[in-house]
């Protein structure tokens, strides 16, 4: 158990210029566990969660990894870095963040936290840190450019926020953790040819599966990379041990890699090791071996495999980025049909026995997934909904993703707000079809009241779910 002693004083906020006033009171920190709702600062509302690894001590600084959530799940999103960060030595914070907020309010949230943290504990001031996952984690990207002092950022299945706002005099040090699969790999391997030519550190550690989420040992390595970041610009002393122990587990990795034959992830594995390397060990020997494979006749092969899938991916995505969009605006619903075509190709390319076909229709389905996702939240911030074109692309995602039961609710409300009944029918059916068994549910949908008495409804809910809420006679005048 540490316990601090607060006193007044006042430190700039980083690039936002607003400042936080702390006042003298005592704050008992347990290490080893998530601590919530602790006070950004004395005049706000805002609170953040912290954790403090096991081993915390007053007596030496500590690197600080500030973690975002959109939705405002910070001691989840912790909880998820918590064993790495544990294993690596980090201090791990989240404020109570919510995608509603604006960008600049975020920002200065941020910064508040960051100074919180530090005013209280022994941070390394130059190894301040942001992650992520998903939007979260695009949106932790912004950090290292807008706020000064962060000088990284670790994130889960993003690429970075907005290019266009890098300053090549205010280098930044990125780690992107994804899967093939997921479809901001393209766009995470275009950030990190930019960030080469920007010469900022940047390393790209890919994981198998679908998966939203990668193993503990992913987040470790990436924190991990930071670490030896710090010791090759002499942030903290070189620990020889440390760097001969990641080295040799990285090298286990490409040794494996090569026994399986994944050459292209191989060679991508060691482009990475070279970077994280360079400043601290002599890896000339890892480089003669990456020359050799990329000679290797079956890495070519492997490679114009790849090239091929991407040229297509990027043909597709267009298409579909076109036809969306003008499919919404034209309330183009006989268009449904080819959706559902294109959602059967992209099946094909999932089952396909060559492993590039395969991981680009898991892109695919994520990026359409994505697309129209986003789409509705545009129709949805528009002053005036456009609520044929929000009805359009509910039915297309329950075509794009059809156990996703949300967009069934969606399409059967707004159908049955606008008097669309058979609209409604026709969605609810498809929902019972599928084995859905929440009756409660069902009769509790937004809008439905209308048609929850209707005997056509009840007559759906009793064939499929045997007993329904209202027993509706009809009798002859």
């Amino acid at each position: 158990m540490i316990r601090i002693m607060r006193k007044a004083y006042l430190l700039p906020l980083l690039t936002i210029f607003c400042s936080v006033h702390v006042f003298s009171q005592q704050i008992v920190l347990r290490k080893g566990e998530i601590i919530e709702n602790l006070p950004v600062n004395d005049s706000t509302q805002n609170t953040y969660s912290l954790y403090l690894p096991k081993d915390f001590t007053k007596d030496k600084k500590w690197p600080l990894l500030l973690l975002a959530d959109l939705e405002g799940n910070d001691e989840k999103v912790i909880s998820m870095f918590l064993n790495a960060a544990e294993e690596e030595g980090y201090v791990l914070a989240a404020p109570k963040l919510y995608d509603s907020i604006s960008l600049t309010n975020k920002m200065v949230l941020i910064g508040n936290t960051i100074q919180r943290v530090g005013d209280m504990l022994p941070i390394h001031t130059d190894r301040i840190y942001t992650g992520g996952e998903d939007s979260s984690g695009r949106f932790a990207t912004l950090a290292p450019v807008l706020l000064n002092g962060v000088n990284g950022s670790l994130a889960i299945g993003a690429s970075l926020a907005n290019s266009e706002l890098i300053n090549v005099k205010k280098p930044f040090h990125f780690v992107g953790i994804i899967s093939k699969e997921n479809y901001n790999y393209p766009y995470m391997l275009t950030d990190s040819k930019l960030l080469d030519r920007l010469k900022f550190p940047n390393q790209v550690l890919i994981y198998d599966g679908n998966g939203e989420w990668p193993s503990t040992a992913y987040i470790r390595k990436g924190l991990q990379l930071f670490t030896l970041d710090a010791m090759g610009r002499k942030w903290i002393p070189k620990d020889s041990m440390y760097v001969e122990n990641a080295y040799k587990e990285d090298l286990e990795k490409v040794n494996q890699l090569i026994g399986i034959g994944d050459f292209l992830w191989a060679e991508q594995y060691m482009t990475e090791m070279m970077s994280m390397y360079g400043a601290l060990k002599n890896t000339d020997s890892l480089r003669s071996v990456q020359r050799d494979l990329r000679r290797d006749k079956e890495y070519r092969v492997m490679q114009r495999a790849e090239n091929a899938a991407f040229l297509q991916e990027s043909i597709l995505k267009e298409d579909y980025q076109y036809y969306m969009e003008d499919d919404m605006y034209t309330h183009n619903f006989n268009n449904l049909g080819w959706w559902n075509y294109q959602m059967g190709e992209i099946g094909k390319f999932i089952a396909s026995a060559k492993p590039f076909e395969r991981q680009m229709g898991h892109r695919l389905r994520g990026y359409v997934n994505a697309l129209a996702e986003d789409s509705i939240t545009l129709v949805l911030a528009e002053e005036v909904v456009d609520e044929d074109a929000l009805a359009f692309l509910y039915m297309l995602k329950t075509i794009l993703d059809p156990e996703d039961t949300e967009y069934y609710f969606k399409i059967i409300s707004l159908s049955a707000k606008n008097d669309d009944f058979g609209t409604s029918l026709f969605y609810l059916e498809e929902l019972l079809k599928k084995g859905y068994k929440d009756r409660e549910k069902i009769y509790s949908l937004e809008d439905t009241a209308l048609l929850r008495i209707t005997p056509e409804f009840n007559e759906l809910v009793s064939k499929y779910l045997e007993d329904a809420r209202y027993d509706i006679k009809i009798e002859d005048n």
